[in-house]
């Protein structure tokens, strides 16, 4: 597994009102988010990268716009359904 470090500037989280948790959090989401928008990295993955469930992290999409239908095509949503 690998590790990243992000430099925050502490006048960011002053701004922000954030804690070094919530700073943490919401740059796994973030990096999270563009694994699966972008790179089309599975939602079981990008939830790990969150630190969240898999439903949870369906939830943050959403929040963000983002359908998890978007990406799949006509076939592979019959099959999902089939196999439902």
């Amino acid at each position: 597994m690998c590790q990243v470090s992000v430099s925050i500037p502490n006048e960011v989280l002053y701004d922000t009102n954030m804690s070094v948790a919530d700073a943490t959090a919401f740059a796994r989401q973030m990096v999270a988010l563009g694994y699966y928008t972008q790179n089309k990295v599975s939602i079981g993955y990008c939830a790990g990268i969150a630190g969240m469930s898999e439903a949870d992290f369906i939830r943050f999409l959403g929040s963000h716009d983002v359908g998890i239908f978007d990406r799949m095509t006509e076939d592979a949503l019959k099959r999902d359904i089939a196999n439902a």
